[in-house]
């Protein structure tokens, strides 16, 4: 800390400078008149006291007020104010009345040195006051002396107390000070932690917003690929087949009636979609019912037996689980009617295992170039079939070879977890 602490003065200790700056010219002043009337008549002794007096302020306007770049320096102000103690003593010890001289002392005592140097120079103030105000008493006497000690000790105790007293003031104001601008900083970068939260909030908010409108997007499209576009596949192809039995109505008939079924069964399941509700050959049977169901009717459909095989112990999946491999039933067999109208068996195996559930379709097809082709239909069936299994964790292995079949595998854990979390 600066040991000039007028360096820099605030509130009360402003209107307090004067106080060091001027007061000790204007009493020095004072007790130098003072001295010229009192001692006139002694021109020896009142020519000793004005030079004393006029040496004080000359001392303290070199080291003091010409040189305010010193007041921060320890040393100097050691000597500074040794020095007026020192003049201070001898004037007393020459004229009591100079003890009106010991204020000023005291402010720079108090003022210009830090703690705890402060305490000598103020003691040593204290006892050129003390010696001020026992003036008459007989120092050639012990009563004199112990009277002599006790002025002291009345002065130095006292104004001591009075120095440790404002320390320890001054050091709690700092601590609180100190505190407060702790508290303000601490709030200030609070606020500051609370804005950057909000907005990465509101851009958390945004990115799941955009996420969630993607996701949705994506699922519409998976929804609206095995539902209605597979539908619509279906039922083009039925209507085809009607086309060419035209001259045998009981054929046309079949084919029509297949093509009508079809078109009402994705009009149910594009409602069921819409409202995210589970496929309906799920409402009333477990996955294995299901995929069997769904194979039945495709086999009806394109006159082709399909063989369905379910090994281990069946059980419940999470509903997401049992959808997507439902929906990969479909596609797969969907691809085989668009794209391996010449296989001649195809087969559906459903296992069950403690930690998976493993779907397998394959057909006798003329299969394809895994490397020059994404998919059956273009690539978005594959893509769907494998986002919807690795959403839920699980894996989707496709197998094909020109002239050697196509063979897909779906395989998700036992319990899956939610889509999206």
């Amino acid at each position: 800390m600066d040991n000039w602490r007028m360096a820099a003065p605030a509130g009360w200790e402003r209107r307090l400078l004067p106080m060091i700056t001027v007061v000790p010219y204007v009493l020095l002043a004072v007790m130098a008149a003072l001295t010229i009337v009192v001692k006139h008549d002694q021109p020896g002794s009142l020519a000793l006291d004005l030079a004393l007096c006029a040496a004080a302020a000359v001392w303290k306007l070199v080291l003091f007020t010409l040189h305010p770049q010193w007041r921060g320096r320890v040393g100097v102000m050691s000597v500074f104010i040794a020095g007026l103690i020192l003049f201070g003593l001898v004037m007393v010890v020459r004229d009591p009345w100079f003890g009106v001289y010991t204020p000023a002392l005291y402010f720079y005592a108090f003022r210009i040195i830090g703690w705890p140097r402060e305490l000598y120079f103020i003691a040593g103030v204290a006892v050129v006051a003390g010696t001020a105000q026992s003036a008459g008493l007989d120092f050639g006497t012990w009563t004199g002396l112990l009277e002599y000690l006790g002025v002291l000790t009345v002065n130095v105790v006292p104004m001591c107390l009075m120095a440790w007293l404002s320390e320890v003031g001054a050091r709690y104001y700092a601590a609180r000070e100190t505190a407060l601008r702790e508290s303000r900083e601490a709030n200030a970068r609070l606020a500051a932690a609370l804005a950057e939260n909000a907005a990465l909030q509101e851009r958390l908010v945004e990115q799941a917003h955009e996420t969630g409108v993607l996701d949705e997007r994506a699922r519409m499209a998976r929804e609206i690929h095995d539902i209605l576009a597979q539908g619509l596949t279906g039922i083009v192809t039925q209507l085809q087949a009607a086309e060419q039995a035209a001259d045998d109505p009981a054929a046309w008939r079949r084919h029509h009636a297949a093509a009508t079924a079809l078109a009402r069964e994705s009009l149910t399941e594009a409602r069921r979609s819409v409202n995210e509700l589970r496929p309906e050959p799920l409402e009333s049977g477990r996955l294995a019912d299901a995929v069997t169901e769904v194979a039945a009717k495709w086999s009806a459909r394109h006159g082709l037996p399909v063989q369905v095989a379910v090994t281990g112990e069946t059980r419940t999946m999470p509903a997401q689980a049992e959808v997507a491999l439902l929906r990969v039933a479909q596609e797969a067999l969907a691809n085989v009617a668009k794209h391996a109208s010449t296989a001649t068996r195809v087969g559906l195996t459903l296992s069950y295992t403690d930690r998976q559930a493993v779907l397998d379709v394959r057909d006798d097809g003329p299969g394809f170039d895994l490397d020059a082709r994404a998919g059956h239909d273009g690539g978005f069936g594959l893509v769907a079939m494998r986002q919807r299994i690795e959403a839920l964790s699980g894996a989707l292995r496709i197998e094909s070879e020109l002239g050697g079949g196509t063979g897909i595998s779906a395989c998700l854990p036992a319990h899956t977890p939610e889509a999206g979390t």
